[in-house]
């Protein structure tokens, strides 16, 4: 399969591959930060509170800033936008890294996790809208997926690698391998070139944002599929990022728990392979039936079932988060102008992300009022509920990809219609 990739699929192109190889090393790194510190910042004083407030602080400004990033990642160009941050998000992991290392009060992360969210807030936007500019527009949901195959890999190891270094030396060397990847991908991004967007000239960036949100309101099934989204990620962030680490404590340990993240990611890596050959038919009405099995686990952590039906019901979640991910970004990279197209996915991800900082702040709030595997199980349930709800519009459940791709053409200036 890479043969067949490097001659005939998306790594055959140069740039592509600088950009894939610095976003598998960065995907890596972060994915044994969440574990590494979860589990540092749960071992201080209040720390279960700690935990919600800290991932707030990286989240929060990262929801205020990215309507920002998404226009100035349209504005200029994506490559430098994307080299630069990486090496600022280098630099803050590594300072957070020190903190967890040398035991310092972990209030100390609080500055670093704002600067993590503000850069993150810049490169997702142009991370998302990179893609079809480095690939041909028949090769984008193959891009995605390799893309996606990697994150999962990532996924799979750093848990895993991170549980045991918290048992061990401390999850601190986790963070810091994070930051040597950030720096690494920067590197990366020096050898992948694009063209400077023209529009950088002519607009000004709140005339830019008004018409990436002309755009996205016009588009009935971007937003009904944002909304909920919404609600999801403000559900499981709190009751499975917050929550979740919380009861995993108190029952199967940190390395059950990173064994549960390393074998969801299993899913996700079996989806990604899968996806590189899988066409969708309806990309819309699949990814959100593939999104809801995300609430499984949630439901099965809640009800206090054994370890193995936490695990099978992780990797079941993992494929179906590989699937709506794949579908999500396919759509939007094929559907959208490539000209609107960060501005669109920051309004996305903004309406995707704005309550999620409340759904990490009230996690604990709510569980200490109704207990916890209570909340952890009606947040499973109302997390698959509100994926179907978008399944009730017609627009969502029978567009094809033939006529995502004609809205590109015949859409470019919604303004004018």
């Amino acid at each position: 399969m890479v043969k067949s990739l490097l001659s005939n699929g998306v790594l055959r192109r140069a740039q592509f591959r600088w950009f894939y190889l610095g976003r598998t090393l960065s995907l890596f790194g972060s994915g044994m930060t969440p574990v590494a510190l979860a589990f540092a910042v749960l071992q201080a004083r209040h720390g279960q509170q700690l935990l919600g407030y800290i991932l707030a602080a990286e989240l929060l400004p990262n929801v205020l800033v990215v309507l920002i990033g998404g226009s100035v990642a349209d504005r200029y160009r994506r490559d430098r936008l994307i080299q630069l941050a990486s090496w600022g998000s280098g630099f803050s992991q590594a300072c957070i890294a020190v903190v967890v290392l040398t035991g310092a009060n972990p209030y100390w992360i609080f500055p670093f996790a704002v600067i993590n969210g503000v850069l993150g807030a810049f490169t997702s936007p142009a991370i998302r809208g990179i893609v079809p500019e480095l690939v041909d527009g028949d090769d984008i949901k193959q891009a995605n997926a390799l893309l996606n195959t990697s994150r999962s890999a990532g996924r799979i190891v750093g848990p895993a690698v991170a549980g045991i270094l918290v048992a061990t030396v401390g999850g601190g060397w986790g963070i810091a391998f994070d930051a040597l990847s950030f720096f690494i991908a920067g590197a990366c991004m020096v050898r992948v070139r694009i063209p400077s967007h023209p529009i950088g000239s002519a607009n000004s960036l709140l005339r830019q944002m008004g018409e990436g949100w002309a755009y996205f309101r016009r588009q009935r099934w971007i937003w009904s599929i944002t909304g909920a989204w919404a609600l999801m990620n403000a559900v499981q962030m709190g009751a499975w990022q917050v929550l979740g680490p919380i009861i995993a404590k108190h029952t199967f340990g940190s390395a059950g728990w990173g064994l549960t993240l390393s074998v969801k990611s299993i899913g996700l890596l079996i989806a990604s392979v899968l996806m590189l050959r899988f066409q969708f038919s309806r990309p819309l009405r699949d990814g959100m039936v593939a999104a809801a099995a995300v609430g499984i686990p949630m439901v099965v952590l809640g009800q206090s079932l054994d370890l193995p039906y936490l695990i099978a019901a992780a990797m079941v979640a993992g494929i179906g988060s590989t699937v709506s991910t794949i579908a999500w970004d396919t759509s939007l990279q094929q559907g959208v102008p490539k000209e609107k197209l960060s501005r669109v996915l920051a309004f996305d991800e903004f309406g995707s992300y704005v309550v999620i900082p409340l759904g990490e702040i009230l996690a604990v709030p709510v569980a200490d009022r109704f207990g916890l595997h209570t909340v952890e199980t009606w947040a499973g349930l109302i997390f698959i509920v509100a994926a179907l709800v978008p399944l009730s519009l017609a627009l969502v459940r029978q567009m094809t990809i033939t006529d995502i791709r004609a809205l590109a053409q015949d859409q470019k200036d919604p303004i004018a219609e």
